[in-house]
C-alpha cells in the first residue's frame, strides 16, 4: 500500500458532513449529528453510548478507522 501524503489543509465541516452521511447510510454508524458548537455527536448502535467528537478532524479520523476495520474484515474476493 502506498502511503498518502499529509493533508495540505484542515478538514472542513462540509467534508465531515459528507463522511457522516456515508457512514450512517452504510450502517457503520447509527447516528452522526453536528452540534451548533462544531462538535459531532456519534452513536454506533441505537442502544450504544453517544460519543462527543471535537470537530471535523475527529470525525474524519473515525471514518478512517471504520474504513480500515471494514476492509480488514472483508473476505478476499480474489
Amino acid at each position: 500500500m502506498i502511503p498518502r501524503p499529509p493533508r495540505s489543509s484542515k478538514p472542513t465541516v462540509a467534508e465531515a458532513d459528507a463522511w457522516a452521511d456515508v457512514l450512517v447510510r452504510r450502517h457503520l454508524l447509527f447516528a452522526a449529528v453536528l452540534t451548533p458548537t462544531g462538535q459531532w455527536l456519534v452513536q454506533e448502535r441505537p442502544d450504544g453510548p453517544v460519543r462527543v467528537l471535537a470537530g471535523p478532524a475527529d470525525l474524519l479520523a473515525l471514518a478512517a478507522i471504520l474504513q480500515q476495520y471494514t476492509r480488514s474484515t472483508r473476505p478476499e474476493s480474489r
